[in-house]
């Protein structure tokens, strides 16, 4: 049984026989996508974990791309009847948006088990453990017979819009050359599945034989990785034509 950002009025603290719980079927995964409190922020979604496993995407408060301005938000591609009721309830309905989008991607929307949302962003709770990693969405009971715990609370990010699913990988650039400079290093991944956009690993003050390590959500699972292109710029022109290169490129996928 799937909630799809269960109500929070009227059901949050209420007991289990009036609200959706774990008891109400043999496998209860919950979509949690608008769970900030109703008043004052208008959160329509329950905080709890009420399920066997509780998903979180982008923290389960605030989705990406529904922060746009009202007017392009209602006159939107999808037309303006889907337009006006994603402006009045966008996070609450991106639940339904995620599992229609899991059921064209069996790979994606991997769950991490994490013990709070910035634990996740910081890399804490990266890459799978080695029971794997449950879907959010239509293929998440392949994860029934594995929880170990009474609940799973999982956490994961995805994109502003459809397709929805992001990968997420671990990416350690060791620097090499002769004078430490400010600028940023961008990486692109290319793989046996696909190919990313650049991602920013770092930007400040590089310095050569450090190692910068970023957690980087991209639009595609790349497979087995195959090349990997490494750019850097420091903004502005410099007469000393400074040369700065990578040493090391590591790649880690979280599923595997």
């Amino acid at each position: 049984l799937s909630g799809l950002d269960p109500a929070q009025p009227y059901f949050q603290g209420t007991p289990i026989e009036v609200r959706l719980d774990k008891s109400d079927a043999d496998f209860v995964d919950i979509i949690h996508t608008d769970s900030a409190p109703t008043i004052p922020n208008l959160g329509f979604g329950m905080t709890p974990a009420i399920g066997h496993i509780d998903f979180y995407p982008n923290g389960g408060v605030q989705m990406p791309g529904c922060g746009k301005n009202p007017v392009s938000q209602i006159v939107d591609l999808d037309g303006i009847w889907e337009g006006t009721r994603d402006f009045v309830a966008c996070n609450h309905l991106r639940s339904y948006k995620y599992y229609s989008d899991s059921i064209i991607y069996p790979d994606g929307f991997l769950g991490y088990p994490c013990a709070s949302y910035n634990l996740f962003e910081s890399g804490s709770c990266f890459p799978c453990p080695e029971e794997g990693c449950p879907n959010m969405g239509h293929y998440a009971d392949k994860f029934k017979g594995k929880m170990t715990g009474e609940f799973l609370k999982l956490y994961l990010n995805t994109g502003e819009a459809r397709d929805f699913p992001l990968w997420r990988y671990k990416v350690s650039v060791t620097l090499s050359g002769k004078s430490k400079i400010k600028g940023y290093v961008n990486v692109a991944l290319y793989g046996s599945d696909g190919n990313t956009k650049q991602y920013q690993i770092t930007k400040g003050t590089l310095k050569p034989d450090n190692t910068y390590t970023a957690y980087i959500d991209v639009e595609v699972n790349v497979g087995k990785v195959t090349k990997v292109k490494f750019l850097w710029n420091n903004n502005w022109i410099n007469p000393t034509l400074p040369k700065l290169g990578a040493s090391t490129i590591t790649v880690e996928s979280g599923q595997n």
